[in-house]
């Protein structure tokens, strides 16, 4: 069974060129993914997206996020990105939860929203506390929105609080780290492919 995985990388990093520990994460799942013969398509930057402030799933005129929600839901998996800030999730990966609220509405004759049968991972980074709140902040709320949340679904790091270095300048990739997202992709491919053969009857 082919299984495609898309991730956003919600850094507040605009310029695609600015290396970002966010992308590095998302490379160590992304190397784990493939053992599983899952293919990540493509990482989107979604600080260089007009994604506009609402909770429908178009805003109207400039608004980019009818393209990356196609995109999305194009995809078996998918890697939600981001770093911590003030010990939370970015304000770009809440951008990213609001319009997704509009599948709430967006249901099919059983009651199934766009989501359903698609399975979402978490990729998180820091140089703070944070990663269990800022993993539960994403997992709750794309669960109320259709996701289905692996078992093992959140590979993070976090460096030394009020450090400087980044996941970004390590010179390798931690051991629980690289345990952790073959743990994640092991779970979330398996998932996947049993979603996407029997899905959810709504």
């Amino acid at each position: 069974m082919i299984l495609k995985a898309l991730a956003l990388n919600c850094t507040l990093k605009a310029d695609t060129s600015e290396p970002s520990s966010t992308d590095a994460m998302i490379a160590v799942l992304a190397d784990a993914f493939a053992e599983h013969d899952v293919t990540l398509s493509e990482t989107v930057r979604v600080a260089a997206l007009n994604i506009l402030p609402g909770v429908t799933s178009d805003e109207g005129k400039g608004d980019d996020w009818p393209a990356l929600r196609e995109k999305i839901l194009a995809h078996d998996i998918l890697i939600f990105g981001g770093p911590i800030w003030m010990g939370q999730i970015s304000s770009i990966a809440k951008r990213v939860l609001e319009r997704m609220d509009a599948f709430l509405s967006e249901t099919d004759d059983a009651g199934r929203m766009p989501s359903y049968g698609k399975v979402a991972v978490a990729a998180i980074v820091g140089n703070e506390d944070g990663a269990h709140f800022s993993s539960a902040q994403l997992f709750q709320a794309m669960n109320d929105v259709g996701w289905t949340i692996p078992a093992v679904a959140a590979c993070y790091w976090v460096g030394e609080a009020m450090g400087s270095t980044d996941f970004k300048d390590l010179k390798s990739t931690p051991k629980p780290v690289s345990k952790t997202a073959g743990m994640v992709a092991s779970n979330a491919a398996h998932l996947a492919g049993l979603l996407k053969d029997s899905p959810y009857p709504g």
